[in-house]
């Protein structure tokens, strides 16, 4: 009983010694308050009331202790039936998070896309533009921007992508007669005939046999490009309706959470929010200035397939730490059609780009948004790549920041504290 009595009392010492009240927070270096001007009335309400309360139960807690005491469960048959029954629980879990992934993924896309645009919208607020007014500016923009980037580059593609179905054999005979090629082959020929294979693969280009399968895969491109359509139109018609409704989402979490702590909690989110909006958008500004500039050297130099070739950069290009360097492979591929002269310019060219892209673009576009280690952007990017694929690979450094931010001020003041 003397021991019970004991641990019961370090550990209410504990757990009261966790609780930082409100001058505690002031002080301390790592943690910042959000900013009252950016919340709309009622959630500043809600946050006033919040933080008198979490000051009036800061200094009972330090005067009386919180009066928690430990749980024991003495009976094995209780501890192997909740261990039994936590066991399914996650089983069951698991089981509807797999059926219900694809669904998952449009609303984790959509909430992303929601907290890029969500800046743009509370910009408008500031010059006095209602927020139903602003969502709706700001969503026929987008649409413009995508229907008309489609009506231009759909056109194109199509004409391009004939052009190089029907000017395939021309690039074949061009290939081999050129003097770098023929002497690529000459050094190579002692280990395999390069003219032979590619050749090979000219000849089952034009076998009218195979023709079926270019159909077969051309349909199952379409179909493909179809549902990505599809989808697409999904996670914006979401990011639609969560961009309206954010600050009611955001009003509906915070209740969820004790009043005591609510205050800390809109801390955290408005920051997380903030960071998660601006790195997306700072992501596709990189990224459309990537394409943007990539388009303009290969017109200049002429890289085939320009326009196309502009698209794909810039899809790459919002993929972190090896999307500028597959799109840069990727261009000096295609430039090898028209002469290694011209993929050795496009390659010195990205050489010159990466550098100002991560040296002057990207801290000055990202530096207010995401503030972490180069590791960690390693490990994040390889992390969410693994788990979700591509989605996976974009998210890794907003919710790896975001990690680090709330470890930063929530965790590791705890630990100071004690």
């Amino acid at each position: 009983m003397m021991f019970g009595k004991i641990f019961r009392t370090v550990g209410a010492n504990l757990n009261s010694s966790s609780k930082l009240t409100e001058s505690e927070l002031a002080e301390h270096p790592d943690i910042k308050r959000v900013d009252m001007s950016r919340l709309d009335s009622d959630t500043r309400e809600m946050y006033r009331e919040a933080r008198d309360l979490s000051e009036e139960h800061s200094e009972l807690i330090a005067k009386y202790g919180d009066g928690s005491s430990s749980v024991k469960v003495r009976n094995p048959f209780k501890i192997g039936l909740i261990a039994a029954m936590g066991v399914l629980v996650t089983l069951a879990a698991s089981s509807l998070l797999q059926q219900a992934s694809s669904v998952i993924v449009y609303v984790v896309g959509a909430l992303f896309i929601a907290l890029g645009l969500d800046p743009l919208v509370r910009m408008l607020e500031r010059r006095g533009v209602k927020r139903g007014l602003g969502v709706a500016i700001v969503f026929l923009g987008l649409f413009a921007i995508i229907g008309g980037i489609f009506a231009i580059v759909i056109p194109v593609i199509i004409k391009e992508v004939s052009n190089l179905v029907e000017q395939a054999p021309t690039y074949y005979n061009n290939l081999v007669r050129e003097s770098w090629f023929m002497n690529l082959d000459r050094a190579a020929s002692k280990f395999f005939d390069l003219e032979e294979i590619v050749g090979m693969g000219r000849d089952y280009i034009a076998n009218p046999g195979n023709i079926s399968s270019f159909a077969n895969g051309a349909l199952q491109v379409g179909l493909g490009i179809a549902s990505a359509i599809t989808a697409t139109m999904i996670v914006l018609i979401l990011s639609l309706y969560f961009l309206a409704s954010m600050r009611s989402i955001k009003r509906g979490f915070y209740s969820l959470v004790p009043k005591t702590s609510r205050a800390r909690v809109i801390d955290i989110t408005e920051q997380v929010s903030d960071s998660v909006g601006g790195y997306i958008a700072g992501q596709a500004t990189i990224a459309f200035t990537n394409a943007v500039l990539g388009f303009i050297m290969m017109t200049i130099v002429g890289v085939p397939f320009a326009v196309l070739v502009a698209v794909g950069v810039f899809f790459l290009a919002l993929i972190p730490l090896v999307g500028a360097l597959t799109a840069t492979v990727l261009v000096v591929i295609v430039a090898f059609f028209n002469s290694p002269m011209t993929a050795l310019i496009a390659g010195v060219y990205y050489l010159i780009y990466m550098q100002l892209e991560a040296y002057v673009l990207t801290p000055r576009i990202m530096n207010k948004a995401v503030d972490i280690p180069g590791a960690m952007v390693v490990v994040g990017v390889l992390t969410g790549g693994t788990l979700f694929g591509v989605l996976g690979a974009l998210m890794a450094i907003p919710v790896t920041a975001s990690i680090m931010m709330i470890v930063k001020q929530v965790w590791i003041p705890i630990q100071d504290k004690r």
